[in-house]
């Protein structure tokens, strides 16, 4: 156990060193600085901003950039969606997979654009290689540019010191250099130091994973080339990569706060909101540890002692398997590199409780950031009611009609997943999805909206949606109301808190900057950082507390009793 807790302390280390180095770089990206790759990259970025007619000088409002974001994010879902449907006529198509059905294509579609990957299918047995490639991976790149752009403009919104601002930034410019600058160099170099380790890469038999492996940890994407993901060999060939691969997921998410601290010149801030992710995300890898390494009640009545190996990988151990989980689902990966159903009751509360703070876990590339943002806004407002002062934050005033866009933003996602959730689980429809009985079943569904709506992807994998048809009995499935729900859910939850979002940075754009007093409560300190956290716990329990004690804490406590 020592071992483990020394592999979990280094990788903090690391990704703690990281933070500045690449948190600083992304500043420079984004407020248009001279960086080592401009004499590379400087003529492709000018080229592309002729070929598409993009002034990047051209400031946006938040409604024109919103629209843009949609009207963007639209057409790859499109584009997508006719890739998928037109399976038959690919290249690189050596299996000579078919098309799926509509639905599933929908479900698919809505998925990858929202940053999700949730699958409902297996990629060896399922897709092409040019579907992997021109349609999936293309995917994880663009809608992880999407998350990034959308924190940056919240940044700027926050940090305009200019009366009179009306823009938040170029959406165009902005996707642009987050492609070209930050994700693309990064993702050539992973995946050569992952097929270096045997992960993968060719266009024939097992096909092009290293490439999309590394964008797919990198980008917060998740979804995985092969139907068990990270557990599989030519995914994760070894601990070196299980290692990497961690550190891609938390890399862009832990480093966008130095990157605000920068932006907003406090480097201070940018850490007390590191400190605040950072404590939560220790919590759940302490106690998804301690669970894991020790017998369960089915081991004890076997005889067997030691950690709990069941739907874990020998070659990364308890600490590497737990770690992974931790990271996973408290950024919105959800890749995984284990079974999450063979987790302990308590270990298994550990995945939920990280989707059920939403996203402020280091959360998704982009929207981890603006999602603690908007809780620190929160926070902001209910300690100035506390101390019967005018809410400040960064010398903006809070009021009302930003906490109301905030309040939205923040529960628009536990709504989505409420409502889905009590419709998988009541209607008739939703019973054919849901494997298991009892806690465990409700524990599969609750997860499955939890990890959709929250642009997560993981899953405990008895919840299931598209049934291939019987022989014999052509269209006995049909269309699945899982595919359908999980696809709205995923596609709303996505982008009505990102208008939200936008929307409160187009009005802390506008607002006037006041010189801090006496009486100003300082949001650079370890006092303020927990004040957030316990904002975060408070509205995450507040939604979720009685959906988990109907799941994973009942199994807990049924496992100890029999």
């Amino acid at each position: 156990m020592l071992q483990g807790w020394i592999q979990i302390i280094v990788f903090v280390a690391v990704l703690t060193a990281i933070v500045p180095l690449l948190g600083g770089y992304m500043a420079r990206v984004f407020t248009n600085e001279r960086v080592f790759l401009t004499p590379v990259l400087g003529p492709l970025e000018r080229l592309i901003y002729r070929v598409i007619r993009v002034d990047p000088e051209r400031s946006q409002g938040w409604k024109s950039y919103a629209g843009s974001l949609l009207v963007f994010s639209g057409l790859f879902w499109l584009a997508l969606y006719l890739i998928l449907r037109t399976q038959t006529l690919h290249p690189f198509n050596p299996g000579g997979f078919h098309s799926g059905t509509w639905d599933l294509s929908f479900n698919t579609a809505s998925s990858f654009i929202t940053n999700t990957n949730w699958q409902y299918y297996g990629g060896e047995t399922t897709l092409s290689f040019f579907s992997q490639m021109g349609g999936l991976a293309v995917q994880n790149f663009v809608s992880a540019a999407v998350g990034i752009v959308v924190a940056i403009a919240l940044i700027r919104g926050i940090a305009a010191r200019r009366t009179g601002a009306t823009g938040l930034g170029n959406f165009w410019h902005d996707l642009t250099r987050a492609l070209l600058y930050v994700l693309l160099p990064i993702s050539v170099i992973g995946a050569l130091v992952l097929a270096s380790q045997g992960v993968v890469q060719s266009l024939t038999h097992w096909g092009p994973v290293a490439s999309q492996e590394i964008i797919k940890e990198l980008g917060t994407n998740g979804g995985g080339f092969f139907n068990v993901n990270s557990a599989m060999p030519f995914e994760n060939s070894n601990g070196l990569t299980n290692f990497i691969e961690m550190l891609a997921m938390l890399a862009i998410p832990a480093s966008l706060t130095f990157t605000y601290g920068r932006m907003v010149g406090s480097r201070r801030q940018g850490w007390t909101i590191f400190g605040a992710m950072f404590v939560l995300f220790a919590i759940s890898v302490t106690v998804i540890y301690l669970a894991e390494s020790h017998v369960t009640p089915a081991m004890h009545a076997a005889g067997i002692t030691g950690a709990n190996l069941e739907g874990k990988e020998v070659r990364f151990g308890t600490a590497g398997s737990s770690l992974w989980a931790a990271i996973s689902t408290a950024t919105s990966t959800g890749a995984v590199n284990a079974a999450f159903e063979s987790l302990t009751g308590i270990g298994g509360l550990v995945p939920m409780v990280n989707l059920a703070y939403g996203e402020s876990v280091f959360g998704g590339v982009g929207t981890g950031l603006y999602t603690i943002l908007l809780y620190a806004l929160l926070a902001v407002f209910i300690g100035g009611l506390m101390v019967g002062r005018t809410p400040e934050y960064l010398g903006k005033k809070i009021e009302a009609r930003e906490i109301k866009l905030v309040v939205l933003g923040l529960l628009f996602t536990p709504l989505a997943i409420l409502v889905a959730t009590s419709l998988a689980t009541s209607l008739k429809y939703g019973g054919p999805s849901i494997y298991a009985s009892g806690p465990q079943g409700f524990s599969e569904s609750l997860y499955a909206y939890m990890s959709q709506a929250n642009n997560n992807g993981s899953a405990f994998a008895g919840y299931t949606g598209y049934y291939q048809p019987v022989a014999g009995n052509i269209g006995a499935h049909g269309i699945t109301f899982a595919d359908l729900l999980g696809g709205m859910t995923m596609v709303l939850a996505r982008f009505i808190p990102i208008i939200f979002t936008l929307a409160v940075a187009g009005v802390m754009l506008k607002k006037r900057v006041a010189p801090a007093g006496l009486g100003t409560m300082r949001t650079d300190t370890p006092t303020f950082a927990g004040l957030l956290v316990g904002v975060v716990v408070l509205i995450g329990a507040l939604t979720f507390f009685p959906a988990l004690l109907l799941g994973p804490v009942v199994q807990g406590m049924t496992d100890r009793l029999f």
